[in-house]
This record gives C-alpha cells, structure tokens and sequence, in this order.
C-alpha cells in the first residue's frame, strides 16, 4: 500500500518543499497502515466464512452420501466419526458436525442449494474444491463400494462446483490409487480386494502422482510439485480449509511424498 505516501508526499512537497514531503510520506505511511489493517480485517472474515462453509458443505454432503442408497451403514457412520476424531473437533463443533450429518441425511434438505451457496463461497479457490471432493469420495467409499447412487450425488456435485468429468475422472482414480498405495490392497471397482505385489505398489505410486512410468524424471517431479502445493496445509487453511482439517491435509501430502520417493528409488534418480 502506497497511495497514502504518495499523495502525502506530493502535498507536503508542494506545501513545504522537501521538508514537507518528508511530513507528508509519514502522514501517508499511517493512512497506508490503517488502510492495510482494514484489508486485512475484510480477507480475514471472507476467509473465516470460507471455512464455515466448507466445514457446513462437508458433513452436510457427507449425510446425504451416507443415505444416498436408503440407508445408511455402520461403516458409513464409523467414516463420519473417524473425520470428526481426525479433525480433533471440540465438543461443540463436534455436535455441530453431527447435527450437519443428520441434515444431510434429511432429504428435504436442498443440498443443490447448499452447494451454490458453498462455490459462491469457495469458488475460486479451485483447490479447496477439489479436496472437498477428495473427502467425499472417500466417504463414498466408506463402506468399500461406491455405488450408482453415489457416483451420480458425486457427479451432481461436481457440475454444481464447476468439475468437468474428466476432471472428476482423473480425481476419482487418484484417490483409489491413494487407497490403494496406503493400504496395501488392491481394489476393484466391484469392491473386491486383494493383496498386491512391490510392482503393483510402483504402479498405483505412479497413479497417485497422475502420471506414468514413460513420463521423464523432469516431468514426474513437476508433477509431484504441484500436488504438494495443492495439497499444502497453510496454503488451504489460507484459502478456507478449517483448521480443524489441516491433519488430513497433512496425511494427503505424506502419501504424495511416500509416491515420489518409491518412484525415485525405482528409478535411481
């Protein structure tokens, strides 16, 4: 911010030559400073209603994902729960996060409109959409199949959210390799399961990165790099991310890490 101190210093300048400008660049530096304060205080309560939304879009979608099928699980349950324990809520935003679950659950609430309203929040933040959607295919998952019902909530969500299909395609195989490269199993799309060898392990690394073993060393690590600055937790909470969530961040960046390097190692690079 430097229009304070430069009209001061025209003004002081004109008014008492070099002396006053000297005036006039310190009047100005304190209007600045007052003036940056008020910026700060506007991007900070836009980012506080950014994580409220997110918070909000989050367990409220992740009800309607539990009952997308008429019913809902115990495992469906059991994820909801195991997001609340790694968020480390305290014990209101925990009721909260709860009493959201049971909204979304609840199929008069408009969850379109929910979903407007939360882009018109978080919109261009195209990061913070996309782990939003990470965390809902993921509960999707939570009882170890993603069925129609919730493949067709998913697609819903993502033309609402401005997540062209191929997009939703290429987050959607990630995230099964990432389920994949952290369990030690493979998954089919049917939900069966089975143990996997160290080369089946190289090859979802590879997935989890979006990339292939004919990409070059340079084009890998470029990769690599733009992953982990999506998925850097300072820069989402920045964007909106709750704090609360920065520990699944955190994980998400420690399997993009542990993918680079098993690839790294193959390739002696």
């Amino acid at each position: 911010m430097i229009f304070g101190k430069l009209l001061g210093g025209l003004f002081g300048y004109s008014w008492l030559g070099f002396l006053g400008a000297l005036i006039g660049i310190y009047i100005g530096h304190m209007f600045d400073k007052g003036l940056a304060k008020n910026f700060s205080g506007a991007g900070y309560s836009s980012q506080a209603d950014t994580q409220k939304a997110f918070f909000r879009m989050t367990f409220l979608m992740m009800g309607r994902m539990a009952k997308a099928d008429g019913r809902v699980s115990q495992d469906e349950i059991r994820w909801a729960e195991h997001v609340m324990n790694r968020m480390n809520l305290t014990v209101e935003m925990r009721r909260q996060a709860i009493e959201l679950f049971s909204q979304g659950k609840d199929t008069d609430t408009d969850i379109e409109s929910e979903l407007k309203d939360f882009r018109s929040k978080a919109g261009r933040h195209a990061t913070l959409i996309q782990m939003f959607l990470e965390i809902q295919i993921q509960a999707g998952y939570a009882d170890g199949d993603l069925n129609q019902q919730e493949l067709s909530l998913l697609q819903q969500a993502c033309s609402i959210l401005g997540i062209s299909s191929f997009r939703f395609q290429v987050i959607h195989q990630r995230i099964l390799a990432e389920r994949a490269f952290a369990s030690g199993q493979y998954q089919e799309y049917g939900g069966a399961q089975r143990q996997y060898s160290a080369q089946d392990k190289l090859a979802e690394a590879y997935k989890v990165l979006g990339v292939t073993p004919e990409n070059s060393d340079a084009e890998i690590k470029k990769a690599y790099r733009r992953l982990m600055s999506q998925h850097h937790p300072d820069k989402l909470v920045a964007k909106g991310l709750p704090e609360e969530m920065m520990r699944m961040a955190k994980e998400k960046t420690q399997e993009i890490q542990a993918a680079y390097e098993i690839i790294k190692e193959t390739r002696g690079s």
